[in-house]
């Protein structure tokens, strides 16, 4: 799949996207960690969630955050990297503008500039964060969080304590209507070292539960609503 450029606010934006073949089809935005510790698009956890909605028949994207490959401009501790972060879902919704829904998901530092965007922008309506980073990124914006979705943690993360993740969990579900899905990983690092493949399986199982997009099953494909 050939790398594209997308317009962005600091400049150029080197993006991944896959268009999907069904008609209308949900959108899915992909956010990558810290570009300062080495987080590309190409992140494995990053392209196993790219991977996962593409094959429920998603419209999906995936880029480099900015001063990452070709995409210009340099890190700004969030601020920049959020009208970036905006700058691309405008992209993927004008090139789909009959698009019949929109999830966000990220990887650690990603996850924190998804959940940010999920607060800002009423039209996604699920999201997914592995890994995400409480230990290092303050999550009180989330009052009240919009929308309900999956949280995965690896039981051997020794980055992000699970007590952190804990308090960030049980503050969305105390809101009325949210439901979050927290999993834990087991034997999984912060890096899910060889648990891409559970990473994947759980964000499947989650959007089945949240009848989100195609999900691909032997020959037959089973249509859901997004």
């Amino acid at each position: 799949m050939p790398n594209i450029i997308i317009n962005g606010p600091a400049g150029r934006i080197e993006a991944a996207y896959s268009h999907s073949k069904v008609l209308n089809a949900p959108l899915a935005v992909i956010f990558s960690p810290n570009p300062l510790q080495g987080g590309t698009m190409n992140n494995k956890v990053t392209y196993t969630l790219f991977q996962a909605f593409v094959e429920r028949g998603f419209s999906v994207v995936r880029y480099n955050s900015r001063g990452v490959g070709k995409s210009q401009g340099v890190f700004d501790k969030g601020e920049g990297e959020l009208t970036d972060a905006a700058a691309i879902l405008d992209w993927i919704q004008t090139l789909n503008p009959k698009a019949s829904g929109l999830w966000t998901a990220g990887f650690s530092f990603g996850s924190w500039i998804s959940m940010q965007l999920l607060m800002r922008r009423p039209e996604i309506k699920g999201f997914v964060s592995v890994g995400l980073p409480a230990t290092e990124y303050d999550f009180t914006f989330l009052a009240p969080c919009p929308q309900s979705g999956l949280i995965l943690k690896g039981s051997r993360d020794n980055i992000v304590l699970k007590e952190d993740v804990d308090v960030v969990v049980e503050r969305l579900n105390a809101q009325k209507g949210i439901v979050i899905d927290y999993r834990t990983i087991e034997g999984a690092n912060h890096f899910f070292t060889d648990h891409c493949d559970h990473v994947k399986s759980n964000v499947h199982d989650h959007l089945n539960g949240a009848g989100a997009g195609l999900r691909v099953l032997s020959e037959e494909r089973v249509l859901l609503s997004a």
